[in-house]
């Protein structure tokens, strides 16, 4: 846990000395922000809407709109082409665009990080009588696996192969957004799927809710070993409490990776000092709610230098570890918040 929690400091901390530039322009041309997120039914689009509304309100000359896209991997390239000026990813897909690596073989992303958020939860989601109660028994299944471009596929990969499974030999494999996913399984075109989030899922929890459908979250918190073993221990153990969705009676034992928040180095300094007003007008407006703490086990003076962004930003406990995703509702005041924060260390 320690050595996640440094990588992820570590970036951030490298890009927090030059993010007061992130957002530049504002003040005196004007400047419109695509801050790209994912698909409608997941976390990240509510999340970036809410900071998308915080920018838009509190920094004068800016605009700044949530973009639709396929998740992760999408976000990094619309970075990497300059489509997008800020992006919520995952970790793991943001160190593979880093390294030039997997989806981004051959192309590298210069990754500016401004922010760590919050922990993402893999999710591997049936329904009883499809037969699925363990990871062994998606062999022969029909399975969605995340929508193309989007971590969510990048990182059930990693879950299926240390599972100990094939992932185009062993299953039918689709490749379905969460509210796509949701509906397969409703109409039982396919048999499970996997989603990485946030808690709760607004699509996870309406597959809960439907009428004789009973949820059943599938246990794989035993393949976090032989990733981290093979994926420079991006991951870590965690819980879906029981309760979290509608018709779960019992904790689900899963991996969890850290969300990042991105940037790109564009813009010149004239909006640092904007964003710290925006920071202050967002306190005394009450736009952000302090939540759990989202910094993990900071050590080193590497680390204790993110953990001073953390104080910095008005967050008591910045050592201990998360207690669960916050839900979008105060996340995006969070997000937005805590993103002015890293933009002036």
């Amino acid at each position: 846990m320690k050595r996640k929690g440094l990588v992820i400091c570590a970036l951030a901390m490298g890009a927090a000395a030059m993010a007061g530039a992130a957002f530049g322009q504002g003040a005196n041309q004007g400047l419109n922000i695509a801050i790209a997120t994912g698909g409608t039914g997941g976390v990240y689009y509510p999340l970036g809407g809410g900071m998308a509304n915080v920018l838009s309100k509190y920094v004068p000359g800016v605009q700044a709109t949530a973009r639709v896209t396929g998740g992760s991997v999408d976000n990094l390239k619309l970075i990497g082409s300059q489509q997008s000026e800020v992006a919520l990813v995952m970790v793991d897909a943001a160190l593979d665009a880093l390294k030039g690596e997997d989806k981004f073989k051959g192309s590298p992303v210069e990754v500016r990080t401004l922010m760590v958020l919050y922990p993402n939860r893999m999710h591997v989601v049936s329904i009883e009588g499809t037969g699925v109660e363990k990871m062994a028994d998606l062999k022969g299944k029909r399975v969605s696996t995340g929508s193309p471009g989007s971590a969510t596929e990048v990182m059930a990969f990693r879950v299926i192969e240390a599972a100990g499974l094939d992932k185009d030999k062993d299953m039918r494999r689709e490749r379905l957004g969460v509210a796509e996913s949701v509906n397969a399984l409703k109409d039982r075109k396919i048999d499970a799927f996997f989603w990485v989030g946030g808690l709760p899922t607004a699509a996870v929890t309406d597959l809960g809710a439907t009428p004789n459908v009973k949820i059943k979250l599938i246990d794989h918190a035993d393949t976090v070993d032989k990733m981290n073993a093979k994926y420079n221990n991006l991951y870590s153990t965690g819980v879906i409490p029981a309760k979290t969705y509608p018709g779960q009676d019992k904790d689900n034992a899963i991996a969890v990776v850290q969300n990042i928040l991105q940037g790109r180095l564009r813009h010149r300094q004239d909006l640092h000092r904007e964003a710290r007003r925006a920071r202050d007008r967002a306190r005394r407006g009450k736009e952000h709610r302090a939540r759990e703490p989202v910094a993990e086990e900071l050590a080193d003076p590497v680390a204790s230098g993110c953990a001073q962004i953390f104080r910095r930003a008005g967050r008591e406990d910045v050592t201990s570890a998360p207690g669960g995703a916050p839900a979008p509702s105060s996340a995006e005041r969070d997000a937005a918040y805590f993103a002015f924060a890293a933009l002036v260390p």
